[in-house]
């Protein structure tokens, strides 16, 4: 198959690859849902690869005509498009333009991006501020402490949450512009960028007329259209946060987006204390009273931002926050007790999706009903 020069670069593999993203096989527990089905098995796929973002990102169909390839293309140069105009590690990005001169002047946008700021600072609103995309000022402080092998200092911490905040920023939908109201604050959309990549990649996708895909940036921002293998969904693994090369569980994801935050992997240690990556822009420090959540939404912007927001506010909150929201679900995952195994907290995930190890399975509580408690 002849494919164009802009498009060659995105096809890793060109015959037909088995998906083995099964990291637990090695496991020997079974993974069942409430009804005692085992969990659906991965057929095979054709995988479209890129790198964007620092991560790894793929579009993975169902077998299918060589034209469909084609079409699947064009949507990893959506993902570089965005990268380029939204990333603070690009000096020409429409986010470094806003971080450098919005203190002094308001700055235009166009509506892609006014929309998508506009959408982070109404989740800012809604979680009281657990989600938060101004809080640069804090991020480049903990990079730099974790550099010079320390923690801030609480003057430092002050300083920096002086310089954070959304509160700070404003939207103007009249002329869509934006400006900050005191110098300092600065924009990092680390926490809602990929979702909002993803999201659009699978516009473009549908728009092509592709029915059953998924589409992951860096496998924790996920959305799956349609189904694989005439099983209702798409398999998508959940990675153990205590031991990341087992998975824990499965979900059968259908016309959904699925976002993973946690600190299991991006972390430091000062005097034997663990220091998560994920900060509570609240109060400057990271956040660490969950082991991870996974969020399921409608979009991957919303299913990203949320489970960075429900990762800070911890359990109780994130549960009575998905009480008022069905359409969004959530496997919200506290440390185990000593001696005991992961025992995930369910929100508004209907079971029959649901697939965990045997052995966790009789302890996964649900809060899905939080009312009768």
């Amino acid at each position: 198959m002849s494919v164009p020069s802009n498009r060659r670069d995105f096809l890793t593999g060109r015959a037909v690859q088995r998906s083995v993203a099964r990291a637990g096989d090695e496991l020997a527990d079974v993974l069942l849902n409430s009804a005692g089905e085992q969990e659906p098995r991965a057929y095979d796929t054709v995988r479209l690869e890129t790198r964007a973002m620092a991560c790894p990102w793929s579009v993975i169909l169902e077998p299918g005509p060589p034209d469909q390839l084609m079409r699947a293309a064009d949507a990893l140069p959506v993902v570089h498009e965005l990268e380029a105009r939204l990333s603070v590690y690009r000096d020409d990005s429409d986010i470094s333009r806003i971080n450098r001169l919005a203190a002094d002047s308001p700055q235009p946008l166009d509506d892609s991006v006014f929309d998508l700021l506009s959408r982070s600072v109404e989740y800012w609103r809604q979680t009281g501020g657990a989600f938060d995309v101004a809080g640069r000022a804090q991020i480049l402080l903990w990079k730099r402490c974790r550099e010079q092998g320390r923690i801030p200092g609480d003057d430092e911490i002050a300083a920096a949450l002086e310089s954070s905040g959304s509160q700070h920023v404003r939207l103007n939908a009249a002329d869509r512009t934006i400006a900050f109201d005191r110098p300092g604050i600065g924009l990092d959309l680390g926490a809602i960028g990929k979702g909002y990549a993803v999201d659009q990649a699978a516009a473009s996708l549908l728009a092509s007329g592709l029915t059953d895909f998924v589409i992951h940036g860096g496998f924790s921002s996920v959305f799956a259209r349609g189904t694989h293998g005439g099983q209702g969904g798409w398999p998508i693994g959940l990675k153990n946060p205590l031991f990341t090369e087992e998975r824990y569980a499965t979900l059968l994801l259908r016309d959904q987006a699925l976002a993973t935050s946690g600190s299991n992997i991006q972390y430091f240690r000062y005097q034997g204390k663990r220091y998560g990556h994920l900060l509570d822009p609240r109060t400057g420090w990271p956040a660490d009273s969950l082991l991870s959540v996974s969020v399921l939404a409608p979009t991957a912007a919303e299913a990203d931002a949320l489970s960075t927001a429900f990762y800070v506010m911890g359990l109780e909150k994130a549960v009575e926050w998905c009480h008022n929201r069905p359409e969004i679900g959530a496997l919200l995952v506290p440390p185990p007790i000593t001696g005991r195994e992961l025992a995930p907290v369910l929100c508004n995930i209907p079971p029959e999706i649901l697939f965990v190890r045997q052995s966790n399975h009789e302890q996964a509580s649900s809060s899905s009903t939080p009312a009768d408690h």
